[in-house]
């Protein structure tokens, strides 16, 4: 997906949200913004916004010095999934469809996402359990279901710490033996990282990858070798997020993108109203569902 006009504002609010994070120093908020416009004004809008994502994440982690400056909110988040998880997979495990339930508490954990919402808060992340739970689903839960059963090797890319026990709840109602969850490969805005795996519980569930870089989405050109190696070699990708959404959907692959659309762009680009709960099969997938190589 490229970057769109309406993408540039949230570049600059996303930036500003992250300097004030990790600085008290207007001189540093300044010098941050003034470098993001500098780069806005220059960056290739056919790239997807994640690229620029990138861009402005390392700029600020240079500026100040803070290799992670979201440490903090992705461990509490973390901490807050947590605690919710043994209800909420008491919610899966007395429905009467569990895998819908499953992924609907997927998109739930969506909400955890500080590139999009830098006031999220524990309230917030109940009230996404509560709209996920009633809001009408756009799924092709058959079609998931017929994919996973099929494919040799399943490939779920994570989104955001705190969001990963959500997935947990998915991760749990799929075949995990055939399932491998990749991370991001260094610190981003919240995105998940090896560390916040762990902290999920998902090592003991799945195989955990990391993706070599640091961009908050799947640039594929960005990750490691070896990331992409398994990338081309899975049946089936199931991409959660935004982010991924945005760097994905022109990929020619079988892939599942499971998100909640949070921003009027990706809604737009989807064809949905803000705030769906989306689980679909891209619209780049192979008529015959065989995976192709990037």
């Amino acid at each position: 997906m490229r970057t769109f006009f309406d993408c540039i504002p949230c570049f600059v609010r996303q930036a500003l949200d992250a300097a004030r994070l990790v600085s008290d120093d207007e001189a540093v908020h300044e010098q941050v913004l003034r470098e993001v416009l500098r780069a806005a004004a220059e960056m290739d809008l056919r790239q997807s916004p994640p690229a620029m994502g990138q861009r402005i994440q390392r700029m600020i982690r240079r500026l100040t010095g803070v290799n992670d400056p979201y440490r903090d909110i992705k461990d509490h988040f973390t901490r807050v999934a947590l605690a919710m998880y043994p209800g909420l997979k008491a919610k899966v495990d007395a429905s009467p469809a569990p895998l819908e339930t499953a992924v609907r508490l997927a998109i739930a954990g969506n909400v955890i996402d500080f590139g999009v919402d830098g006031e999220m808060d524990e309230a917030k992340v109940r009230d996404g359990v509560a709209h996920a739970l009633a809001a009408p689903l756009e799924a092709d839960l058959d079609g998931f279901g017929s994919a996973v059963a099929r494919a040799e090797e399943v490939l779920y890319l994570g989104d955001n710490a705190g969001e990963l026990v959500f997935d947990r709840l998915l991760l749990e109602r799929l075949p995990t033996e055939k399932v491998a969850v990749a991370v991001k490969g260094a610190p981003v805005i919240n995105d998940a990282t090896r560390a916040d795996a762990e902290a999920a519980g998902l090592t003991g569930l799945v195989e955990v990858i990391d993706n070599g870089s640091d961009a908050p989405g799947t640039i594929l050109g960005d990750c490691s070798e070896a990331f992409r190696r398994r990338f081309d070699r899975a049946d089936l990708i199931v991409a959660k997020g935004q982010g991924n959404y945005e760097t994905l959907s022109d990929v020619p692959r079988e892939i599942f993108f499971i998100l909640k659309a949070k921003c009027p762009v990706i809604a737009q680009d989807l064809g949905c109203e803000v705030n769906s709960l989306v689980a679909r099969r891209s619209a780049r997938a192979p008529v015959n569902g065989s995976p192709q190589a990037n």
